[in-house]
Order: C-alpha cells, then sequence, then structure tokens
C-alpha cells in the first residue's frame, strides 16, 4: 500500500534520506531540537521547513542554502 508522503515523494522525486527530522538537523547543526521549534514558533530565523501532516522536516538542500547565506568572510577589500 503506498501512503500519501510516499506518493508526494515519489511525484516531487524525494527520497526519504531528502528529509531530514527536527532532531537530525538539531544534531547536525550542534542545536537543541527546542532551538529549531523556538525558530520556528518566533519566526525569529528564517529557516525553511516542511510540514508532513503534523511532523517537522527539513530539506536538505534548504538546510545547505540556509547555511550557505549564514557564511560570513572577514576578507578586507
Amino acid at each position: 500500500m503506498t501512503t500519501t508522503v510516499q506518493r508526494f515523494a515519489e511525484a516531487f522525486a524525494l527520497t526519504p534520506t531528502d528529509l531530514l527530522t527536527p532532531d537530525q538537523v538539531a544534531a547536525a547543526l550542534g542545536l537543541s531540537h527546542r532551538t529549531l521549534a523556538a525558530w520556528r514558533s518566533s519566526k525569529r530565523n528564517p529557516f525553511p521547513y516542511v510540514k508532513v501532516g503534523s511532523r517537522v522536516r527539513y530539506r536538505q538542500q534548504d538546510v545547505a542554502a540556509w547555511l550557505e547565506s549564514r557564511t560570513h568572510s572577514n576578507t578586507e577589500a
């Protein structure tokens, strides 16, 4: 039996590894999953996430793009 999430993933060529849980993202960034939850509820950080039913997921490419946007350089002009 195909679930709604599986049909959606197939339609958008997503694999299960493309969607990360809050715990996975928090561990990778060295944050608490509660920090991510606070960011989502306060909209303090523009950190994109996806709601799948009641579950929160993060797309790998969104996490990478967010990290890239937060990268700073100390080079002088």
